[in-house]
């Protein structure tokens, strides 16, 4: 810790992907962390220092602050009653029955945590949830005194270390029991429920080192708080699927979708990112966010925004069977029997996450169609095999490759993009490759005698 906070006792309710990367990163911090879930086994693997999923530089500093005894796990509630700082991690899945957020968790959680709350707790939800969700949290903890704030979570697969750490800002969303307690001292580190601490002030200590770094702090209403991650994974979805939409209108036509993207890139109003298409995106947030963030507004009688949020939805869809329809036409209109070798599984590189995975789509319909299908990836194949028995894989690359009348790049690995394609083609059947990220060299492989098909392409 730096300056004059000091540390806090911190408790971390929901030990999934984001709770176990936040509790580690507040204990890099130097304040003291309980980890609380209701999985035991989840909770054994991470006492005895083994992440229960792919993230780069977890294990590494997950070890390091279980060694330091700033951090530790348990899945017995009241072992969060002695912390004056709760986060409120527990996932908002997809609603079985529909596009809405699935709260039961949340509710639960909340619930069992008010009863071991002391007057003047704070509670910090972090969970990405329906703007209105806070408002009924917020009622569920009255009784005991505690003041909720929402502090929304902006991780990346991939990079969640690096954004807890270096967040590139922290939000704080308070209600009236939040800024009653914020009055004087919001500004101000260091002070202790207790001791006249306040729900600003307390977040302000936790993450001190990252504001003494200057990074941006925004204090709004909980609502606009709730708000915030909804609206940045729509907007991020949306220039994923308008790009997705123009590849097709490029391919139509005749132009390349890369010197369009490189061109809108410059624009200062556009600038570069998220440009890129390519067979869409998926993964645990971004398509149950968007739906969920459609199915509130509809709710709030918002028709607009939601029609925009379905087509959005839907476009990132189509890129997934349209990159079907294309290996089909390539083989004459049936790909039964062809070999097939499908590179990635996890919906983005350097994670194990095959939830709502364009490859795995993508595989899964090659398959059904009688496709000869093997999938290869470096991190997720464990994941697959439970879930998906009837696909072939392997995790070696040259044996997926080896025979395969075409290869398909699902997911944007490193080594992936690094594949030699003269060496490539010494061990495949066909020269052929459907490159559904747009990641590859198009020059470099054409050159090598292959058949190249990107996304919008020429």
């Amino acid at each position: 810790m730096t300056g004059t906070a000091a540390p806090l006792r911190i408790s971390v309710i929901g030990c999934g992907y984001l709770g176990t990367v936040h509790a580690v990163a507040m204990a890099a911090l130097g304040h003291d962390v309980v980890g609380i879930d209701v999985d035991v086994d989840r909770i054994a693997l991470l006492a005895a220092g083994r992440a229960p999923f792919f993230e780069p530089g977890l294990p590494e500093r997950l070890e390091s602050a279980l060694a330091s005894g700033r951090l530790r796990f348990s899945a017995d509630m009241g072992e969060a009653a002695a912390a004056d700082l709760h986060f409120v991690c527990v996932g908002t899945p997809q609603s079985a029955d529909g596009d809405a957020a699935d709260l039961t968790a949340i509710f639960a959680a909340t619930e069992a945590l008010a009863t071991h709350l002391r007057p003047g707790s704070v509670v910090a939800g972090k969970s990405t949830v329906p703007v209105g969700t806070a408002v009924r949290i917020a009622d569920m903890l009255e009784t005991a005194g505690a003041a909720l704030v929402w502090n929304p979570e902006f991780l990346r697969e991939g990079r969640a270390i690096a954004d807890s750490l270096s967040p590139d800002r922290i939000v704080i969303g308070v209600g009236r029991t939040g800024e009653e307690q914020g009055q004087g001292e919001a500004h101000g580190h260091g002070r202790r429920p207790g001791q006249g601490g306040d729900a600003i002030g307390i977040l302000r200590t936790a993450y001190a080192p990252m504001l003494d770094l200057g990074t941006p702090l925004v204090v709004t209403d909980l609502a606009t708080a709730e708000l915030v991650k909804g609206a940045a994974n729509a907007y991020l979805a949306t220039r994923i699927s308008f790009m997705n939409a123009m590849a097709d209108v490029a391919e139509r036509a005749g132009a390349d979708i890369s010197g369009l993207a490189e061109a809108l890139g410059h624009d200062e109003r556009i600038g570069p990112h998220y440009l890129r298409a390519g067979i869409g995106f998926g993964g645990g947030c971004l398509p149950k966010d968007i739906r969920a963030f459609a199915a509130r507004a509809t709710e709030l009688g918002a028709k607009a925004p939601a029609a925009l949020l379905a087509t959005v939805d839907d476009i990132n869809l189509s890129q997934r069977s349209g990159l079907v329809v294309s290996i089909t036409d390539h083989f004459g209109g049936a790909v039964a029997g062809r070999k097939i070798a499908v590179l990635g599984a996890a919906f983005k590189p350097d994670s194990d996450d095959i939830r709502d995975s364009p490859a795995i789509d993508i595989a899964l319909e090659l398959h059904r169609l009688g496709a000869n299908v093997t999938v290869t990836d470096p991190a997720a194949l464990a994941n697959v095999a439970g879930r998906y028995p009837e696909l072939s894989l392997t995790g070696d690359l040259t044996d997926a490759v080896r025979g395969a009348e075409c290869l398909v790049i699902a997911t944007e690995w490193a080594e992936y993009r690094e594949i030699d394609p003269v060496a490539a083609a010494e061990l495949v059947a066909e020269q052929t490759v459907f490159d559904g990220r747009n990641c590859l060299d198009r020059a470099s492989w054409a050159a090598a005698g292959w058949h190249y098909r990107g996304i919008g392409r020429r």
